[in-house]
């Protein structure tokens, strides 16, 4: 199974902001007993590189990558921490390069048809969907998605227990990325994250 595989199959990606290396393992250790061995570790934080590194050690066996990578050395540092995929909140041909020198998957962020059809360009047909609630979420998606029958997509941005499924029934979504899950300490990200997928289960 490959990872846009193994992405759909999850359905949901947690979006992770680690703010200390030591809360990192605790709360990797949450998701993964909440049932989601998958996470989307953010670059927001200086030490990022340091926790993924860590996280792909601790469980090799977990579908960890990293998101908000706006740069060439940012893709660089998350690639060489193992990171398995690269997400953006936008469309960079530099990230896109050093991710097909590595093989890693790249899933860019797009917001308008121009920036598809440059994803495609590329040779890119999976893209990120953001910020979707403030761009007109799933009936802007499916007006979008009518031009481009190739394109697959990860949305994120709002999306919450109260609109997950509402995203998820449309067929182009492979999965979404959330925080929602990620609030509090270990027990209640452990149960959120359970919660969240006890909602999808008529659509995973």
């Amino acid at each position: 199974m490959n990872i846009y595989e193994q992405i759909k199959n999850y359905r949901i990606v947690p979006v992770v902001v680690i703010n200390s290396v030591d809360e990192a393992i605790p709360t990797m250790e949450a998701l993964i007993n909440g049932g989601l061995p998958v996470a989307e570790i953010t670059f927001r934080t200086a030490c990022a590189p340091e926790a993924l590194a860590l996280l792909v050690k601790k469980f090799p066996e977990a579908l960890i990558g990293a998101g908000t990578v706006i740069n060439a050395e940012q893709c660089e540092k998350a690639i060489r921490s193992g990171a398995k995929f690269i997400v953006s909140p936008g469309l960079s041909s530099n990230v896109d390069a050093i991710c097909k020198k590595h093989n890693v998957p790249y899933i860019p962020g797009v917001a308008t048809p121009t920036e598809i059809m440059q994803a495609l360009d590329l040779g890119i047909n999976v893209v990120k969907f953001f910020p979707a609630s403030n761009l007109g979420g799933v009936k802007t998606l499916k007006a979008i998605c009518s031009a481009f029958p190739q394109i697959e997509v990860m949305v994120t941005g709002g999306i919450n227990e109260e609109n997950v499924n509402e995203y998820l029934a449309f067929n182009k979504i492979i999965a979404v990325g959330g925080s929602w899950m990620m609030k509090g300490n270990p027990v209640e990200i452990e149960n959120k994250t359970r919660r969240a997928l006890e909602i999808i289960g008529g659509n995973k």
